[in-house]
């Protein structure tokens, strides 16, 4: 890995523009570097201390999306769960507020009597000028047009799968969690969008708790589409079906040359373990096109040297980038493959 920018404070989001390598930080702050010269295009309030995602479409924009922000139960921090638009020079400009939306458009599928709850977490700009949104806690895709107007979709419905082993008996409030092997219903948490090189719209899932390994399906989603059901028990009807499957804890993805997505997994021994015990490895794989519309096979890059890794990005000529830890001191780099 070659760093492109360093000495930075939780980097997560990354997008390309040309030759330059669009980055953002925790306190909402939002950089445009050629690996010589760093100019800040602006900062977003609202990011809670988390750095926004974002995307630049191909006119140079920039979008910047904020999550929830503050804690739990708590009011909504000021300027959180909203889109912006950024343009060097210029103030941000607030385009939508997805947590406005969300509450009336709830979750039939919440595990967690909260339906309406908001926590976008992934954007791709779109070349007509709408904007796609993921949203984590609505397990849900928008698309925002330049107005504010917004749409859904799809809505990814849970999956079951078993707890893993390995758990502690209790969680860190301590209520117990259920035995190895138990059968539980886990939330989608959509928490990535890109645009593949084919046109469609590709969304990847963390896996709410217990966060079971190897259960993050990546989603296809036909173009134009809205009101899609993606359902893990029926993965191959509709506009929107299952590209992928075997993941961990995904938190980006980015469409690249030839149909090829790169996926970003947090942690691949999955969130939970690192909200237990501590960080491990992130992951960096290329999925790479296989026949039918599903995935082939993947390759892993950089193994074993990411931190909770937080976003990826192709520029026009196939390089690949990615920034991390999302938490304290980080760079984004540029990756060989």
């Amino acid at each position: 890995m070659k760093p492109v920018a360093t000495g930075l404070d939780g980097p997560r989001g990354v997008s390309t523009y040309k030759n330059w390598v669009v980055y953002s930080v925790s306190d909402g702050s939002v950089y445009v570097t050629d690996g010589r010269r760093t100019l800040k295009l602006g900062t977003v309030p609202g990011s809670g201390g988390f750095a926004p995602a974002i995307d630049t479409n191909k006119w140079g924009t920039t979008y910047a999306l904020t999550g929830a922000g503050g804690e739990p139960g708590q009011p909504p921090v000021p300027g959180s769960t909203t889109l912006y638009r950024m343009r060097y020079g210029k103030s941000p400009v607030k385009i939508a507020d997805i947590g406005a939306y969300q509450k009336t458009d709830p979750d039939p599928y919440d595990q967690e009597q909260n339906p309406t709850d908001s926590n976008p977490f992934g954007v791709a700009a779109l070349n007509d000028g709408t904007v796609l949104v993921s949203d984590a806690a609505g397990n849900d895709l928008l698309r925002v047009w330049p107005n504010g107007h917004i749409k859904t979709v799809a809505k990814l419905k849970p999956r079951v799968v078993k707890v893993p082993s390995g758990l502690p008996a209790t969680d860190p409030e301590g209520n117990p969690l259920p035995p190895a092997g138990t059968p539980i219903t886990a939330e989608a948490v959509a928490t990535s969008v890109t645009v593949g090189s084919d046109g469609y719209w590709y969304v990847g899932e963390l896996r709410g708790f217990p966060a079971t390994p190897g259960t993050s399906e990546i989603w296809r989603i036909k173009p134009g589409t809205s009101g899609a059901i993606c359902d893990p028990v029926k993965p191959n009807k509709g506009k929107c079906q299952r590209y992928a499957d075997g993941y961990t804890s995904i938190v980006d993805l980015a469409g690249g040359p030839r149909g090829v997505l790169a996926v970003v997994e947090l942690d691949k021994a999955s969130w939970l373990k690192f909200e237990l015990s501590g960080p491990t490895h992130g992951g960096l794989f290329l999925q790479y096109p296989g026949k039918n519309h599903r995935a082939g096979y993947k390759r892993e890059l950089v193994k074993d040297q990411l931190t909770l890794p937080g976003g990826t990005a192709f520029n026009r000529w196939g390089g690949l980038y990615v920034a991390g830890p999302v938490f304290g001191p980080g760079a984004v780099y540029k990756v060989r493959y």
